[in-house]
């Protein structure tokens, strides 16, 4: 427990007040903490935020297991006589259990241990612009860092009040395979979780109410994505524009829009997007604007409308990735401790969506480039001519690098293949240096590998059309 003072209103009183344990605010706590200052890091729920506990590491940690499945399966294929392949899904819920709730106790150790910081828990709400009430407590600080996180959205769609249906939260808890899983939305995490429990063994449909899957991607990218899916026996339906459910005795029916047959599901994932855990702070306490999806607003260097307040992770609007919330710190942790002017406009977005084969993601797509109307060029490469996925059975996807044709500069790669998601970084430094493509089409790279095939792709560059 950190030393510290009674302020003027009787609250306790801290250098600096972190609210929410997620990815951003614990590194800034040891920054602050080992700048001499006293920290207060205030947790309603779970500490580790979305990531550790209902994001990246438990359910890459499924992906994993259902990537194993789905290798054993195709054994034939490599001469490996595996027989029948079952999935025990509740040895495979322990093992992500066992893998996330570890992680989150590292952070929890690390917070407690820390000389100067005090962990909290209870919700917070602004009292007014320095002063925070957790339950009875009061505490105040000369800085705030707001770090609360996001949520799934839950839709207002007829009849889905009557039936039972799982967020991002609740499929986690699943200890036996659906036997039919329906999947509500196209993007990023509804497709992730349909195909591991496609190789779990269950029957999976995904809805999504837009013409295709994956719509901030490329077509072609999203296309490939489909086919992918589709292949694995994975039943999309794209274009349902009004969406309706009825509850049954063993489960539900979900229609997808007018005159359509209705489709019979048991479990239902409803998974159309994610808003910002900002309308129980009492924001407007301390002045702190917000926009109309809820974020806070924040400039450059992530200070919001306040002075003294930041705030960092899916709860701005400037990212709702691990990756982006880590990097908030680092860039508000350079401002204030080490004199370092750096930016949010300084990076270069960049993703992935981890189905299998994953999708990696850096700077603009083709079609943002064609709308801003600068002359390109464009590499592309199928993955059944590279080697390395040829070698290891795995050739479905392409990659593709979208150039500048006056200054050489990378504008922006996808790359939906095996090791897609390690082979963008390349291209992500190459783009962040701002040096030209040819800094990657004239290295040499190793062999056999996924990346060597990125400078033969830039080596024939034509026109975007």
């Amino acid at each position: 427990m950190a030393q510290t003072s009674e302020g003027s209103s009787g609250a306790q009183r801290f250098d600096a007040i972190i609210i929410g344990a997620g990815q951003a605010g614990p590194p800034l706590a040891g920054r602050l903490t080992a700048a001499g200052q006293t920290v207060a890091v205030i947790e309603r729920k779970l500490v580790g935020g979305t990531c550790v506990n209902y994001g990246c590491i438990p359910t890459k940690t499924l992906v994993a297991s259902a990537h194993a499945a789905h290798v054993a399966r195709r054994g034939g294929e490599f001469g490996i006589d595996t027989g029948d392949i079952t999935v025990d899904m509740a040895k495979v819920k322990a093992r992500k259990d066992r893998i996330s709730i570890g992680d989150r106790e590292g952070v929890e150790s690390w917070l407690e241990g820390m000389k100067g910081c005090s962990l909290i828990r209870g919700h917070a709400r602004f009292e007014s612009p320095h002063i925070i009430r957790v339950d009875d407590q009061l505490l105040e600080a000369d800085r705030i860092f707001l770090n609360v996180g996001g949520r799934a959205v839950v839709p207002d769609m007829p009849g889905l009040a009557d039936i039972d249906y799982l967020t991002n939260v609740g499929v986690l808890d699943l200890d036996v395979v659906p036997e039919h899983l329906v999947v509500i939305g196209g993007s990023y995490i509804a497709l992730e979780f349909a195909q591991m429990h496609r190789r779990f063994g269950a029957q999976v449909t995904v809805v999504e109410r837009g013409p295709r899957l994956t719509a901030r991607e490329d077509e072609d990218v999203s296309a490939a994505i489909k086919d992918i899916l589709e292949n694995e026996g994975i039943n999309v339906v794209l274009d349902a524009d009004a969406i309706s459910f009825a509850k049954q005795d063993n489960g539900f029916t979900v229609t997808p829009r007018a005159g359509a047959e209705p489709i019979a599901g048991t479990h239902l994932l409803v998974a159309v997007g994610r808003q910002p855990n900002t309308d129980d702070l009492g924001l407007e306490a301390a002045g702190v604007e917000t926009d109309g999806r809820g974020h806070v607003v924040v400039d450059d260097q992530l200070r919001t409308s306040v002075d003294h307040i930041w705030a960092m992770g899916d709860c701005n609007g400037r990212g709702a990735f691990t990756h982006t919330s880590y990097n908030d710190f680092e860039i508000v942790a350079a401002n204030l401790l080490d004199n370092d002017p750096r930016k949010v406009s300084d990076r270069v977005t960049t993703y992935a969506l981890y189905i299998d084969p994953p999708l990696g993601r850096a700077g603009m797509t083709a079609e943002e480039v064609r709308r801003s109307g600068r002359k390109a060029l464009v590499g592309k490469r199928a993955m059944t001519r590279v080697g390395r996925a040829v070698e290891k059975g795995e050739t479905q996807g392409f990659m593709k690098v979208v150039v500048d044709a006056e200054t050489e500069e990378i504008l922006g790669a996808s790359i939906l293949g095996v090791g897609g998601d390690e082979v963008v970084q390349d291209i992500l430094d190459v783009m962040t240096a701002k040096l030209p493509y040819t800094a990657i089409s004239r290295t040499m790279h190793i062999h056999p590998t996924v990346s060597e095939l990125v400078p033969t792709m830039l080596q024939d560059l034509k026109p975007l059309q």
